[in-house]
């Protein structure tokens, strides 16, 4: 009898293992080495058709029967043939490529680029992306505070800001939301990390009691439609450089701000339009403002542009932007500041002054109010001191 029911066993268990196994069906075995093993079906290989077999280990059966029930749900959301390619180097690698660079500004990307390269991928870049931890992320973020500097401070510093930190943490998150979009991942794990706060940076700014001996100064140097308009308006040095006369509304009192003179991914200045669509903006002026402006346009009317090189008669390179600013600070007998600092002062006034913050963050640019507001607080609580 004993025979007979161990052929008929026999038999049984061959046709089920004849039978393709469901996913996430799975077994329970005693190893030889005292240890318990649950295996499970995985997934399915695409290219071949074989069974993707993987397992739990426990110290007892209860322990395995627990880690398998747990591992078995987590398959259901996995595209497990592809997950286990993955490496985080690998996805980071292709979610920049993909996701990330066609859709950011050029220095957007190319500072996520050196996250990826110098701060992230020599650290953990091996690990297979459906391994990573939010363990994993701490420590990465507690070593980077550390010893993530390539060089040392003046002070000797070797740790990176909370600021920059965080900054990563940000960019990680994104990354690893699309990771479980596309099913690589259950789980975002910088969901479960604690992220660095970012500094708070007091600003520099142009201190109101210095705005007329610096508009004195652009003045003397011919320059006060443009750095006048710089004041009234927050606009990046690519963008005031990229201005063309037919941007001004005299009517409206408004410039549009639809394009942006950046580097290429080849290093050449090129005009581009913007790629986040919060940059594309009608940024409303003064009446002062508009009758500088109409004023520089008649001593070159046939030139497109709104502030030609005297010397080319084409746009200003931004950098040339930069250094009439240093000139002017110096005719001023002002202290350093830098370009875009003008920017913060354009903001810090303009909310000062009682205009509304999602005004001025539309002004500016900003992807929404409540960045522009955080910016720009502790400036404000010192000037009302």
């Amino acid at each position: 009898r004993r025979g007979i029911c161990g052929s008929v066993g026999s038999q049984k268990g061959g046709q089920d293992m004849a039978k393709k196994r469901a996913n996430g069906e799975g077994n329970i075995r005693k190893r030889k080495d005292g240890r318990w093993e649950g295996r499970y079906t995985a997934g399915y290989d695409p290219a071949t058709g074989k069974r993707i077999i993987k397992n739990v280990l426990g110290k007892t059966q209860a322990e395995v029967k627990e880690k398998l029930a747990l591992a078995i749900d987590s398959t259901k959301d996995l595209d497990v043939a592809r997950s286990d390619d993955y490496t985080v180097a690998t996805w980071l690698a292709e979610w920049y490529e993909i996701y990330a660079q066609p859709n950011i500004r050029l220095a957007t990307a190319e500072r996520y680029k050196m996250m990826m390269d110098i701060y992230t991928i020599p650290r953990i870049g091996g690990i297979k992306l459906a391994k990573l931890t939010a363990h994993d992320l701490q420590k990465l973020y507690k070593d980077l505070q550390e010893n993530g500097r390539v060089r040392p401070t003046k002070k000797g510093g070797k740790g990176l800001s909370s600021t920059t930190v965080r900054s990563l943490h940000l960019m990680l998150h994104s990354a690893f939301d699309r990771a479980v979009k596309e099913r690589l991942i259950v789980r975002n794990p910088t969901e479960d990390c604690i992220a660095p706060k970012a500094q708070k940076v007091e600003m520099n700014i142009l201190q109101p009691e210095d705005i007329s001996a610096y508009l004195k100064a652009a003045y003397e140097h011919g320059l006060l439609p443009m750095f006048f308009l710089e004041l009234v308006s927050g606009l990046r040095k690519g963008e005031l450089t990229a201005l063309l006369w037919s941007d001004l509304d005299t009517v409206n009192k408004t410039i549009s701000v639809s394009k942006q003179y950046v580097r290429n991914p080849n290093g050449e200045l090129v005009l581009s339009r913007p790629k986040t669509e919060n940059l594309v903006r009608l940024v409303s002026i003064p009446q002062e403002a508009v009758d500088l402006l109409t004023a520089e346009h008649g001593k070159h009317p046939t030139n497109p542009y709104m502030f030609p090189s005297p010397k080319t008669g084409e746009m200003y390179h931004p950098d040339s932007i930069v250094n009439l600013h240093k000139k002017i600070l110096k005719s001023a007998g002002l202290s350093h500041l830098e370009f875009y600092e003008l920017r913060h002062t354009f903001a810090t006034t303009a909310l000062q002054n009682g205009v509304d913050v999602k005004t001025v963050s539309s002004m500016l640019g900003h992807y929404d109010a409540g960045f522009t507001l955080r910016t720009y607080t502790l400036s404000l609580i010192h000037i009302s001191e």
